[in-house]
């Protein structure tokens, strides 16, 4: 085992200051989480520290990789081909890590690798901090398998509590995870949204007609990777009761998946224009007129911002994530998660109130103004610094 680096050598700036993240997916696959640890990495490398990242590779990933992306072995999820498990951290990654000589290990899944890269750290005495992305222990319910939910957070908890500290998307989240007892010291790194491409002004009403919407057909959109933990059931279950009630509008669909197919066999009449990106995604978020987001797997949010900062009114399961940023009726509602009879009601009332929409949707652009992408990053930034400084202190006793 190598000697741990003595605390007259760690950086008290982000200058020179070294990060070795682990991550599941750091870009093999486009998500809210892995887009947000790779803004993480380029404001780093802005600010002069270094940042090695170690997570699978494919040959063509979603999107490159900011950074030096160090592959490690990986095998294919059975069922879900387009994830990739983490197998383990091998001879060579351990090499390029031991060579990198890291003063802070950041890992962002508890997955084996992390696992693994948070032993290594310890044993070299190093600091970790662990972000939280999802909530991988609610995925279960939505596969028939709700009894592994204890089981899985008995060992995140295992994995959480070896860590220094955590970063959680939002004070919901942090809260669950006190309330969970995974681990006691939590900072925030919330979700930015980028004002270029996200605003009002990206609204289209020519887009929309291409799509089959007119110019007064109220559509209610989902935005997402397809896939049931995102609340497809729920959503779908709700349009029906809203269909029940003779309410006219239209549902538009972002995204793709592998419940593609079961979607769209579900909501045979909605308009489903793929997946989206960039300023495209941007015009199809603001040409809906209010987003409706039944998930109660996201630990933020991201697709509730997007909205908001597009001044669309959003109606949100009251779970983590949402209920951080959504107002109950200022600037969108909030519902207990699956009541189906509650968010059709809810999606009726703007549906029929245009006048409720734009106050709404105003009250929504207002609040995301305040979430700036380089002010969020600075947030991780200062708890590296923090967590090197005490672990520096507590060797110096």
């Amino acid at each position: 085992m190598s000697e741990a680096i003595p605390p007259a050598a760690y950086p008290t700036d982000l200058s020179g200051l070294r990060v070795a993240l682990f991550s599941g997916n750091y870009n093999y696959v486009r998500d809210g989480a892995n887009q947000a640890l790779n803004r993480l990495v380029g404001y780093m490398l802005r600010q002069g520290a270094d940042v090695r990242v170690y997570a699978p590779k494919v040959e063509n990933p979603a999107f490159a990789a900011t950074g030096t992306l160090v592959g490690v072995p990986s095998f294919a999820i059975p069922g879900r081909a387009e994830y990739r498990f983490p197998l383990s951290l091998s001879p060579r990654v351990r090499r390029d890590l031991a060579a990198f000589d890291p003063h802070v290990v950041h890992v962002s899944s508890p997955d084996v690798v992390a696992h693994r890269a948070v032993s290594w750290a310890r044993g070299r005495k190093l600091p970790i901090l662990a972000s939280v992305h999802t909530r991988f222990e609610t995925y279960f319910r939505y596969y028939n398998m709700a009894w592994m939910e204890p089981v899985v957070e008995a060992l995140m908890r295992r994995f959480y509590r070896r860590c220094d500290a955590l970063v959680a998307p939002s004070e919901s989240m942090a809260q669950v995870l006190r309330d969970q007892r995974m681990n006691y010291d939590i900072d925030i790194w919330s979700r930015g949204v980028d004002r270029d491409v996200f605003n009002p002004a990206a609204r289209s009403l020519e887009w929309r007609r291409e799509h089959g919407i007119a110019d007064d057909d109220v559509a209610i959109g989902f935005l997402g990777r397809l896939v049931m933990e995102k609340g497809l059931d729920v959503f779908s279950d709700s349009i029906d009761q809203l269909q029940r009630k003779g309410v006219k509008f239209k549902v538009m669909v972002i995204g793709e998946g592998p419940a593609h197919d079961w979607f769209t066999a579900r909501l045979p009449e909605a308009v489903f224009v793929g997946f989206q990106g960039g300023a495209d995604l941007g015009r199809a978020v603001a040409s809906m007129d209010v987003l409706f987001n039944p998930s109660v797997t996201e630990t933020f949010g991201n697709v509730t911002l997007e909205a908001m900062a597009c001044g669309v009114p959003v109606v949100a399961a009251a779970a983590t994530g949402s209920q951080s940023l959504v107002d109950d009726g200022v600037s969108g509602r909030l519902i207990a998660p699956g009541a189906v009879r509650q968010f059709a009601e809810a999606l009726r009332s703007y549906v029929e109130d245009p006048s409720l929409r734009a106050r709404h949707g105003a009250a929504g652009e207002e609040r995301s103004l305040e979430f700036s992408w380089d002010r969020i990053n600075q947030a991780v930034a200062d708890t590296y610094l923090r967590l090197v400084r005490q672990k520096a202190h507590r060797r110096k006793g």
